[in-house]
């Protein structure tokens, strides 16, 4: 079933209680903090790099129409082709016409949160096509038959020892949690792919302008493989994932790295202007760029714009103690986390429950501080909040639970007799210093974690012995 068919609080609750899950995220989230940490220590001033990273992005957004039409005129002076993809039908169907056209049967996919967006693959395959992933954790996913549950780690949510399972039933593996064993036996199923297929599909990391050139970051080669062994290749880039010039893409290029993996830099950065030219013996005979705006040009201009400044590193997402707990698929959409929770109600505004993904947040600015360009995600997520009260979309406890909190805060009496009766209430309720289960609909709080009680006295009780105390 798919994720996004079953209520989000039903995909957080059973997120909550997935035992593995649960240890694939504390790994994972862990190393992922731990090198972005020890990568950030080797800049001498990682702060200012940001700053003028963000500045790069909000520059290219604000000249998002010249940068385009330069990027695609140069593509197109190299040899290139480009599509205008008003949204995702209009770009799965210049990729399906265009396979059916040139007679293409097997193509290679390396990493495409786009494509996941447009739900590319099922298209494909429902056209007849065999289509492959190659990047590790894609394919794994793929042998699951899931969707990616992290921007830069698809397969984040697998512990070794379920890949394990999924290459013994799926690729004849001899049952071992040796990772060289795994991986090889992946590199060997995928090698041959790479040789038969007609197509390769790929994604973009950014757009740079000037070069009419693509460049795709990667660390274990499959990208380039997908864009260089077949006959046609074809890259889908959202619209905003644009910069000027070489010397922007350099400054992105260091904070991308170090916030994705901890790495100073991928081991692969790979810049694609157009087809094998006449005199180069490698490269695709095609070469097509795929432009997809898919509601982005809506977004652009309005007071969401900000968020298409990421840059897919995944920072947010590892920083984040609620994905840190619930992981990606809860979030129902192509994109999780808190940029997720941002971008997923914007770009899929009719799936459901997606008005409830900006509520998944303590806002407690892990997700802005760990950001290369310094997105300000907790005041969009608090928009977003805010948007859906005003369309209708509340519990309808929530109107009376408001009014009565603006009630008791506007009446210094009231609030002392709730700051009284709550302390009472938990007190009563407590076993061993702590708070089990709470009535609904404050149960909430209590169904996965213990409620600490209210203190006895107020900080103004206090302060105001101790004044008397001299």
């Amino acid at each position: 079933m798919a994720t996004h068919t079953i209520a989000f609080v039903e995909r957080v609750d059973g997120a909550l209680h997935d035992p593995s899950l649960q240890t694939a995220l504390e790994r994972a989230t862990t190393r992922f903090i731990g090198n972005r940490a020890k990568a950030v220590a080797d800049v001498d001033n990682f702060e200012a790099l940001r700053h003028q990273a963000r500045a790069i992005r909000a520059g290219a957004l604000a000249r998002l129409d010249e940068l385009l039409a330069r990027l695609a005129d140069n593509v197109e002076r190299h040899g290139g082709r480009v599509c205008w993809a008003e949204d995702g039908a209009a770009a799965r169907r210049y990729i399906l016409d265009l396979a059916q056209q040139r007679g293409v049967r097997t193509i290679v996919k390396s990493k495409s949160m786009a494509s996941e967006e447009i739900h590319l693959n099922e298209a494909l395959e429902h056209a007849g096509l065999e289509v492959i992933e190659t990047d590790l954790g894609e394919y794994i996913i793929q042998l699951a038959g899931e969707t990616p549950s992290h921007i830069i780690a698809p397969a984040i949510h697998k512990t070794r020892e379920q890949v394990r399972d999924l290459f013994v039933q799926h690729l004849g593996m001899e049952p071992t949690d040796d990772i060289p064993t795994m991986t090889r036996t992946a590199r060997t199923a995928l090698r041959q792919r790479f040789l038969q297929a007609d197509m390769g599909i790929s994604g973009v990391n950014f757009g740079v302008a000037n070069e009419g050139a693509i460049v795709i970051v990667e660390n274990e080669g499959n990208a380039r493989l997908t864009t260089t062994a077949p006959r046609i290749h074809v890259a889908i880039m959202g619209i905003e994932r644009i910069c000027e010039s070489f010397d922007d893409l350099g400054v992105l290029l260091q904070v991308l790295a170090r916030s994705a993996t901890g790495q100073r830099l991928s081991v692969y950065t790979s810049i694609i202007s157009g087809p094998r030219r006449p005199h180069e013996p490698d490269g695709p005979e095609e070469f097509h760029l795929v432009l997809l705006d898919n509601r982005r040009s809506e977004i652009i201009g309005g007071k969401y714009a900000e968020a298409l400044m990421c840059i897919r590193c995944g920072a947010c997402l590892n920083a984040c103690p609620v994905y840190q707990s619930i992981g990606g698929h809860a979030y129902g959409g192509v994109y999780s986390g808190p940029i997720g929770a941002i971008l997923t109600p914007l770009l899929q505004p009719d799936l459901p429950d997606a008005h409830k993904l900006p509520h998944a947040s303590s806002l407690c600015g892990a997700c802005e501080w760990a950001c290369p360009v310094k997105i300000a995600i907790p005041d969009l997520l608090l928009r977003l909040r805010a948007d859906a009260v005003n369309n209708g979309k509340y519990e309808g406890y929530e109107p009376p639970a408001m009014f009565g909190w603006r009630q008791a805060m506007m009446n210094p009496a009231l609030y002392r007799l709730g700051g009284k009766m709550a302390s009472f209430g938990t007190h009563l309720l407590a076993r061993n210093g702590q708070v089990r289960w709470l009535p609904p609909p404050l149960d909430g709080w209590t169904k996965q974690r213990d409620f600490p009680p209210f203190a006895p006295k107020t900080f103004t009780e206090l302060w105001e012995e101790r004044k008397k105390q001299g």
